[in-house]
């Protein structure tokens, strides 16, 4: 059987794919939550292209990935560690399990999580 033929078509849901980077970003230390309104998250998935949930815009080509976040940092946390880290996290998931190129991945902090 030969390994270089494809036989079909795999089309990744736009639901899946925020589901992982949403997965990633709560399991990102030092992060409380994700910030943001629907609307911005409801205007893009009219426009074809993007996709969102809240705190979350994502754009989807054929091989790239950009992705926009707004988060809420827990209180005490080192923001700049946190926003680093989470872009390597989220960079490792698109890349290593949907098999994309990660153009960007903008983050804003929001928010800080008081105790």
């Amino acid at each position: 059987m030969d390994q270089g033929v494809q036989k079909g078509l795999v089309d990744i849901s736009d639901r899946v794919i925020s589901a992982i980077i949403s997965y990633v970003v709560m399991d990102t230390p030092g992060i409380a939550g994700m910030s943001g309104s629907s609307v911005t998250g409801n205007l893009a998935k009219l426009l074809g292209s993007k996709f969102g949930a809240k705190g979350m815009s994502v754009e989807v080509s054929e091989e790239e990935v950009a992705v926009h976040l707004q988060i809420i940092v827990d209180y005490g946390c080192r923001i700049q560690e946190v926003c680093k880290s989470l872009q390597y996290n989220v960079r490792g998931a698109v890349e290593n399990m949907l098999g994309l190129t990660l153009a960007v991945v903008n983050i804003r902090v929001e928010k800080l999580a008081l105790p």
